[in-house]
């Protein structure tokens, strides 16, 4: 018998005698129902995918309980875990859903399996269950995150442009693209010039690259900032300090501050010829631009006019003298000094120290033979400069006289300086040629010119006239009325004119 597919049954029962008499009667069989059914769960609506954002409260399943039994049997209780962000609540009839009770974070769960468990109510109970799978979908939530909160990194000066100086790294939890992480440097300045002259940054892999190479003497630290930003949208970013310390390398020779370096000025230094030992008479004074053991300094006298008279402190640069100076010690003392550092490999410069040993200011100027020979020897380049050029402009001068004169001697002499002018009033007005056939075919007028000093005659060709012409071997000779028109001789002699014109 099933309870559960007929709960009542009715007969109809007859009854006869031999003497064919009946009777009748109902027979009514109800079937009492056990607990043999366990309750059924069905889905009506399922999310099987929500987003870690979803508010608390929202309903994500709606699902169907029955049971088959009857009474006590059928009534059916549902539950899920309470450990689950999610709770079950009775919606309608044999209805329920389920919700959510807070927020869902995708990168601590990712997806979660909800067990419905039913129970009737009967003796002793059924129950089933159901597994319901709830995938949580990523959202952009969550920034970029350095692993350290500062980087420190050190590199040295004169490093290669391209090296690489340190490597940045950013961890994003979310998914896919909102997880996917693009680095780059904040836009800033580092002595009022852009970071981006300093250093780059690899914008997948976040390796830091020198762009140029670093002077410590320039500057020994600067900041950057590196970003870290997702593809997410909206992307978020995160920042990180870079702190880029540059070691010393020696790559600095001791600079000499005293005495001042030969060429620019020259320094002599007196000592007392009562000098005893041990007296300090000079003093060298140098610095190195680089810093630590790069820039500890050590003196040594190198080359001196007396090697056993002076001596230097080794890291002091004091010049002492080792014994009592004594009238046989040369007055002029030469000391070249080397200053050397102690890098590796050390570097070093030496200087001169001239010293002068005398009691007597008016032997000073004996110093100068010493210590201004460079700088006659200077003078005397300058002296040999100035008379090439003295020399080059006086040739230039001569060459540029003799072509004037022979540019002179070309031309026609039309003109001489302190000629004496005979005008052509006091001649015969016309010449012509001898018996009229020759080659002048017109007349022409000359004007006479005497030079001082000469008894030589110059004629200037004038013009032509068109009065008669003078005969042949004609003669011009001075009259008294012209004596003033013309100039005696060096002897004193009158000058005649003779004019022939020959055929």
């Amino acid at each position: 018998m099933d309870h559960d597919k007929s709960s009542l049954y009715e007969m109809e029962v007859q009854a006869e005698d031999g003497g064919g008499q009946t009777g009748h009667c109902k027979v009514v069989i109800e079937i009492d129902d056990i607990n043999d059914n366990a309750p059924v769960i069905s889905v009506k609506s399922l999310k099987k995918q929500i987003p870690e954002n979803i508010p608390p409260g929202s309903e994500i399943a709606v699902i169907n309980v029955k049971d088959q039994d009857s009474g006590e049997n059928s009534r059916v209780s549902c539950s899920i875990s309470s450990s689950l962000p999610f709770q079950l609540q009775p919606y309608i009839k044999s209805y329920f859903i389920i919700t959510t009770t807070r927020s869902l974070d995708r990168e601590q769960i990712e997806n979660y399996n909800v067990t419905i468990t039913a129970t009737d109510g009967g003796t002793p109970p059924l129950f089933s269950n159901l597994t319901l799978n709830i995938q949580v979908s990523d959202i952009n939530d969550n920034s970029p995150t350095f692993e350290l909160q500062t980087y420190a990194v050190y590199i040295s000066e004169n490093n290669k442009p391209g090296t690489s100086v340190c490597s940045v790294s950013a961890n994003d939890p979310d998914w896919k693209q909102n997880g996917t992480v693009l680095y780059s440097l904040v836009p800033s300045e580092v002595n009022g010039i852009p970071v981006s002259s300093f250093l780059s940054i690899n914008g997948d892999t976040g390796v830091i690259h020198a762009v140029r190479s670093f002077d410590y003497e320039q500057f020994r630290n600067f900041t950057a900032k590196a970003v870290a930003r997702d593809n997410g949208s909206p992307p978020l970013s995160s920042n990180v300090t870079v702190k880029v310390f540059i070691t010393d390398e020696n790559d600095n020779s001791p600079q000499i501050l005293y005495p001042v370096p030969d060429g620019k000025s020259l320094m002599t230094e007196m000592v007392p010829k009562a000098t005893l030992s041990g007296s300090l008479v000079s003093k060298v004074i140098a610095v190195d631009a680089d810093s630590g053991q790069n820039a500890w300094l050590s003196y040594q006298i190198v080359k001196s006019t007396d090697p056993g008279l002076f001596s230097i402190g080794l890291h002091s640069g004091d010049i002492k003298t080792q014994r009592d100076i004594s009238e046989s010690d040369n007055m002029k003392q030469n000391l070249v000094i080397s200053v050397k550092d102690n890098g590796q490999p050390s570097l070093s410069t030496t200087c001169a120290v001239n010293l002068l040993i005398s009691d007597n200011l008016s032997e000073v100027p004996e110093l100068k033979d010493m210590t201004y020979e460079d700088n006659n020897s200077k003078l005397t380049s300058y002296l040999i400069i100035a008379l090439v050029c003295v020399s080059t402009f006086f040739l230039t001068f001569i060459i540029l006289i003799v072509a004037v004169k022979f540019c002179h001697r070309r031309k026609p002499r039309l003109l001489f300086d302190g000629a004496v002018a005979v005008p052509s009033a006091y001649l015969p007005p016309n010449y012509a040629e001898v018996d009229g056939a020759g080659t002048l075919r017109s007349s022409y007028n000359y004007d006479a010119y005497l030079t001082t000093g000469s008894r030589t005659s110059d004629f200037k060709f004038v013009s032509s006239y068109n009065e008669n012409t003078l005969p042949a071997c004609g003669t011009l000779i001075r009259s008294d009325i012209d004596y003033s028109m013309l100039r005696l001789s060096d002897e004193g002699e009158c000058t005649e004119v003779n004019i022939c014109f020959n055929s």
